[in-house]
């Protein structure tokens, strides 16, 4: 086990007078998970950084003092409002940047695959407190005897979604190397009717917020909550990626339009591997949640650099027996349908549809809260969220890029995140939590059915 010792804690404060009063949210900020979300850099700095004891961490804490001028947003404090709603308090608290030191070595973490000892890299979050109290960005310099260093950091999911999360850790980077900032945040959520009244009622059938289905015979989802997770990380080559997509393909009909993308191709695949991996029994009714980023989807799209949440998650659904008996391109196809259906219309219509709730808990996942309410995407259910267009990788606060670069400690039964592979070379990675029953048959079923079509 990783031993990490805590040297130090500091709140980092905006270096300028920032805005100073409440800010209203959009819906998107609201609903579906709303605590911190994690990530984490890996660096093996040169030894001149190294020897310069102490300049790693005075860089940090000056660059991210300037950059929260610009992203000040994240300076702030949440506060509950009336209808389980949120709003935002800019009153540059501040953020709380964290300094440990570990023995170990950079090499003790191999593929730096998900485990128990990252756990001790990430931030902590202390959500016994009052969510006012709770500053919104977190970060922890980590550095290892080897001379490595980790960088991690939680966002609240109320303020940023990975695009915003990531627009921030870049541009913290550059104010870092001493180079300007790029692309200024767009903070103006008016764009998207945020604190705004209901003006209109929904104009479309928004199945995605519904309870998904149950497992068959389960009254609710607390026993699955409940059931241990383990999460694994699953490479596949450039050519498993192609073969994946042949398969989806090969079963498409030619009036479908444009081939399947490695998304679609993918997600149907998991899909397909948990359903089977989860022993449901034919009849057995499953979703898919699909965050679909609507930036460039809307009528003008939103501005360049905007900042906050402006995802939507879109299910589709299917029937475990369909999905496992017939060819990968009908999964895929159900997933076609679902992301096609998000026009700029749909997501006005989702918005309406949100704000003429009275109250919007049934919407939130608050599980890192302590609560076992709200939508569950565990079995018979997963959530399939793509990072491939992310600006994820090539990160230098100064000491060089990283050597590795992925998803924090997650535990929800379900989740998974297709990532680029490092490299570049069109390899790809899927992280996944599941239930520790159901793992490794997951594994077999994953890669078992890629061997056999290069067969077929």
């Amino acid at each position: 086990m990783v031993v990490v010792s805590l040297k130090a804690s500091y709140t980092v404060k905006p270096s300028e007078p920032t805005f100073d009063g409440r800010l209203s949210l959009s819906e998107w900020d609201q609903i579906g998970t709303i605590t911190h979300v994690p990530t984490i850099y890996f660096y093996r700095p040169s030894q001149d950084w190294i020897l310069r004891d102490g300049d790693i961490l005075a860089t940090l804490r000056d660059s991210l003092s300037r950059v929260l001028v610009h992203f000040y947003p994240l300076a702030g404090r949440l506060c509950w409002i009336q209808g389980s709603r949120l709003e935002l308090e800019c009153n540059a608290m501040g953020v709380q940047l964290i300094e440990a030191e570990s023995q170990a070595k950079l090499d003790d973490f191999g593929d730096f695959a998900p485990s128990p000892d990252l756990e001790y890299l990430v931030p902590c979050v202390n959500y016994n407190s009052p969510i006012h109290e709770l500053p919104l960005m977190l970060a922890q310099l980590t550095k290892f005897s080897c001379g490595g260093i980790s960088l991690a950091t939680s966002i609240s999911h109320a303020v940023a979604d990975g695009q915003s999360a990531l627009h921030f850790i870049d541009e913290w980077a550059r104010l870092a190397r001493g180079e300007p900032l790029g692309t200024p945040p767009f903070l103006d959520r008016k764009l998207l009717r945020a604190g705004d009244s209901p003006i209109a009622p929904p104009c479309f059938d928004h199945a995605e917020f519904n309870h998904p289905p149950l497992l068959m015979g389960a009254s609710s989802t607390v026993e699955e909550r409940k059931k241990g997770t383990t999460v694994s990380l699953l490479k596949l080559t450039k050519t498993q990626v192609e073969r994946l997509k042949k398969m989806a393909n090969d079963s498409r009909p030619t009036e479908c339009g444009r081939p399947y993308s490695r998304y679609e191709a993918i997600a149907a695949h998991i899909w397909r591997c948990a359903c089977n991996a989860r022993g449901h029994k034919p009849e057995q009714p499953t979703a898919i949640g699909i965050c679909i980023d609507s930036r460039s989807r809307m009528r003008p799209p939103l501005p360049q650099g905007y900042f906050g949440n402006a995802t939507l998650d879109v299910i589709a659904t299917g029937r475990s027996g369909e999905l496992m008996s017939k060819p990968l391109g009908y999964a895929s196809s159900r997933i076609r349908a679902a992301i096609e259906k998000v026009t700029d219309e749909y997501v006005w219509s989702a918005i309406d549809f949100l704000k003429n709730q009275p109250d919007l808990s049934l919407f939130q996942d608050l599980h890192a809260l302590g609560s076992d309410e709200g939508p569950f995407y565990g079995n018979p259910n997963l959530g399939v969220i793509s990072w491939l267009t992310l600006p994820m990788y090539g990160v230098d606060f100064g000491w060089g890029k990283e050597v590795y670069m992925g998803p924090g400690p997650h535990d929800f039964d379900g989740d998974s995140l297709i990532l680029p592979g490092h490299d570049g070379d069109g390899s790809l990675v899927v992280a996944l939590c599941l239930q520790v029953a159901h793992m490794d048959a997951f594994k077999n079923f994953f890669y078992e059915a890629i061997a056999e079509s290069s067969i077929n």
